[in-house]
């Protein structure tokens, strides 16, 4: 019992890392050497497995918005005084045809846009919007940090099961359950919200830096809002804040994000 409960603690002090880009301290026990090979080959079996879009007008607009977003993600490193930390990104950017209103970032800068997620786009500066906030995910190092997380619950779950073995059968699944529920409620979705918020409000600032027209990132989530018809599960049971919070707080950070664009075009 002592020595899994000292693997939790040591797993958790040795998880502690900062984030170059916020300067804040992050739980994420995974380096980028380890993360970047596998996820380049994840992301390699993915294109052969599905239909990969190519040489359309918006397939195009996709990898030459990426490309922008890419740069600004470099300017605002170069900004924070950390010029090199993007040297082992591969960055690469996709369409592939599927009716999900979805895009993703893998560590490391791969980057699909799914068909289904244009309507919601609308234009460039909603393209640059999605775009923004997925690559802002991997900036932040949010996958290390998912998987990082998901290992210490894990531990936790050894940790509970060890501690419980000698209570009585009703009472140690009742004990386990409250653990699993509680750990999900309490702090898997809680992190996996909180990363969602981060993501928006570096996207915001990168389409910023880009160039592109910040106003229309909460308009992205307006149309988002209309086409669920309005319906969400409630926020404290769910990986992504409701869509009314992100678009009442993109909003607030509009004017953050255009100073913050001037002051790092400036220093270019």
């Amino acid at each position: 019992m002592r020595s899994l409960l000292f693997l939790l603690l040591f797993f958790s002090m040795a998880s502690c890392k900062v984030n170059q880009l916020t300067g804040k301290k992050t739980f994420n026990a995974y380096s980028n050497k380890q993360l970047f090979p596998t996820a380049f080959s994840q992301y390699g079996t993915f294109l052969k497995e599905n239909t990969v879009i190519k040489n359309t007008a918006e397939s195009n607009q996709i990898t030459a918005i990426g490309k922008k977003i890419s740069a600004a993600a470099q300017q605002y490193f170069s900004y924070k005084g950390a010029p090199e930390h993007l040297k082992d990104y591969a960055w690469d950017y996709n369409l592939v045809k599927d009716e999900q209103r979805n895009a993703w970032c893998m560590p490391g800068g791969k980057i699909v846009f799914y068909t289904g997620i244009l309507p919601i786009a609308k234009n460039a500066d909603g393209i640059a919007a999605i775009m923004g906030h997925e690559v802002a995910h991997a900036l932040l190092d949010h996958g290390g940090q998912r998987m990082s997380i998901s290992m210490a619950q894990q531990v936790g779950n050894i940790v509970a099961v060890k501690a419980t073995e000698k209570q009585p059968e009703k009472k140690r699944n009742a004990i386990l359950m409250a653990y699993g529920i509680g750990s999900s409620v309490g702090a898997v979705l809680p992190f996996s919200r909180k990363h969602e918020s981060e993501a928006d409000k570096i996207g915001l600032e990168l389409m910023a830096i880009a160039g592109y027209d910040v106003t229309e990132a909460p308009k992205l989530w307006e149309r988002m809002k209309a086409a669920s018809g309005g319906k969400s599960q409630p926020e404290l049971l769910s990986t992504h804040p409701s869509n009314q919070r992100r678009i009442d707080e993109l909003k607030r950070w509009i004017p953050d994000a255009k100073a913050l664009a001037i002051k790092v075009n400036a220093k270019q």
